[in-house]
């Protein structure tokens, strides 16, 4: 696959109320994944550590350009497995406990025309694109508030507050049996800027409030914390965690490598003299 110059940032916080982060976070050129655990400690936080090790592993070994669902899919089918067998083993100790995850996922594949986002998603934490200073949610939440707005049963400002806006129609648990990632294919031109986060981001501003830090901040260092430090000031009722992924083009020299396209961009950046 032709290698393709990225800039990153992320953020996490265990916000206000939690007493844990059950978030959890990869950042690994060109895979991004951002997993939001459910079930509290010894629960969500080790489900999501799962998702995030799984997709380290992934990203550790590599995976055929032209097949990244299939990759996608089969480690979310390891972390299914080893998510049931963790919540099993507790079970067998006398520990009852919940242990499951949203997972939201980014990364590069290439067809015949080249090099593409693939963006794949479980539950509600969300991808978003920013294109032509324009946001647009390119996820569709996996939640019963969703499925009643799809419904026409309820409006947008109704699900802000409905009593059922944190159930969660999939993911990944030990309860479940099938994994259904919904699955989207990008023309880089068509993502300037990709946006995973988590309900602790999106739960606490809105969309209005997102897009204009993401236009706002040409680092998307600054972004990521932006929008968690946003979410954290209206409230940080919940774990918030966001990573932000510039495209910023081709690269045409053979030798490119992600080593040094780091250690280029904190030049650029100032982080290093």
């Amino acid at each position: 696959m032709r290698a393709v110059d990225l800039h990153h940032g992320s953020s996490s916080e265990t916000g206000h109320v939690r007493k844990v982060n059950e978030d959890a976070f990869l950042v690994a050129p060109p895979l991004f994944v951002v997993a939001d655990g459910m079930g509290g400690h010894a629960g969500g936080d080790v489900a999501s550590g799962i998702v995030i090790e799984e997709f380290a592993r992934l990203s550790d070994e590599g995976y055929d350009s032209r097949e990244g669902a299939e990759a996608v899919v089969a480690t979310l089918t390891r972390c299914q497995v080893r998510i049931r067998d963790y919540a099993t083993a507790q079970a067998r100790a006398g520990h009852r406990l919940h242990a499951g995850t949203t997972v939201a996922v980014a990364l590069l594949v290439e067809d015949e025309r080249g090099p593409k986002w693939l963006l794949a998603n479980l539950g509600d934490s969300r991808i978003y694109r920013l294109v032509d200073n324009e946001l647009d949610q390119v996820s569709v939440d996996h939640s019963v508030v969703q499925e009643l707005m799809d419904a026409g049963e309820i409006t947008l400002a109704e699900a802000a507050d409905h009593p059922e806006r944190h159930v969660i129609t999939r993911a990944l648990g030990a309860a479940l049996d099938s994994l259904e990632p919904d699955f989207f294919l990008l023309p880089l031109a068509a993502a300037e800027r990709i946006l995973l986060c988590t309900d602790g981001v999106t739960g606490m501003i809105d969309d209005a409030t997102v897009g204009r830090i993401l236009r706002q901040s040409d680092d998307p260092r600054d972004a990521a914390d932006g929008l968690v430090q946003a979410a954290l000031m209206a409230g940080g009722h919940d774990n918030a965690t966001a990573v932000v992924v510039d495209v910023v083009g081709l690269v045409t020299d053979e030798s490119f490598d992600f080593v040094r396209q780091r250690e280029s961009l904190e030049t650029k950046l100032g982080a290093l003299p």
